[in-house]
């Protein structure tokens, strides 16, 4: 098994127990090995409420670094509230809690989020 499936498998297993609701949406990230994404998902309806990634012209650390993990945090922070999102559950797909998934993280929450 690669890294790829690895991650993957881990993913499926955390996607089993963690749901997104209308109440308490989905913050899902996914790391590219130039970029990371996050979105807020309400998994009820299939719709992305918010959703930010080190790709726009917004963030100005364009390379993945923990640095633009945690302006991508603080601006999908500002579009949750924007859709009036202030609880939300965290999927980590499949990476470790560390590094720039938890910039990510602790960004969201210090923006006022509630993880």
């Amino acid at each position: 098994m690669n890294r790829r499936e690895a991650r993957d498998r881990r993913h499926r297993r955390v996607r089993k127990k963690v749901h997104g609701t209308t109440e308490r949406p989905r913050l899902a990230v996914y790391k590219s090995n130039k970029y990371i994404y996050a979105q807020i998902i309400d998994d009820q309806t299939g719709r992305t409420l918010a959703a930010a990634s080190s790709r726009e012209p917004a963030v100005s650390v364009r390379t993945l670094t923990v640095e633009s993990a945690a302006e991508v945090g603080k601006l999908l922070a500002k579009r949750a509230s924007a859709a009036n999102v202030d609880e939300v559950v965290f999927d980590r797909g499949g990476y470790p809690y560390h590094g720039r998934v938890k910039a990510l993280a602790e960004a969201v929450r210090e923006a006022g989020v509630k993880l």
